[in-house]
């Protein structure tokens, strides 16, 4: 037991290491011929809805227990965009953080109804272990996201 703790600890050593040198890739890669700037995609998302499209941006947050989402941004002028897996599919890690990533997939819309969304929130405050009022949210929310068949957080 004792050895294979240690052999676990090496592999760990050593998968961080080579992360600060290389990109990290997950699921089955970027198709760069349909890349649309995040900026396009998030100024008009509805024309990009069921499609499959490529993206890059800074991740701007990472699931904290499993690593099953990210948000990427570009252009402060719009919303982050969340890119999110099944649980396992694919788990990027809280270190990302900060780095600039490639994702392709499919754009997804949803229309939630006020308590569908005041219970969304709810549990991103609770995944992230932030605090959240639940009557700061008042309106119901239209969200987009990205459920991505490849990811590449690129090399710092």
């Amino acid at each position: 037991m004792k050895r294979l703790s240690h052999l676990l600890l090496s592999l760990l050593l050593i998968s961080t290491t080579t992360w600060a040198g290389s990109a990290m890739t997950f699921g089955s890669g970027i198709d760069a011929s349909t890349t649309v700037p995040l900026a396009t995609l998030m100024a008009s998302p509805d024309d990009f809805v069921g499609k499959t499209v490529t993206i890059e941006g800074e991740i701007t947050a990472v699931c904290q227990k499993r690593g099953c989402w990210m948000t990427l941004a570009s252009d402060p002028a719009y919303p982050d965009l969340r890119v999110k897996v099944k649980d396992g599919v694919m788990e990027f890690p809280v270190s990302a953080k900060g780095q600039r990533a490639l994702a392709t997939g499919t754009l997804q819309k949803m229309s939630w109804n006020l308590e569908q969304t005041r219970a969304f929130y709810a549990h991103q405050a609770e995944e992230q272990g932030t605090e959240f009022d639940p009557a700061t949210i008042t309106e119901p929310r239209v969200m987009y996201q990205l459920s991505p068949t490849g990811v590449e957080i690129l090399a710092q």
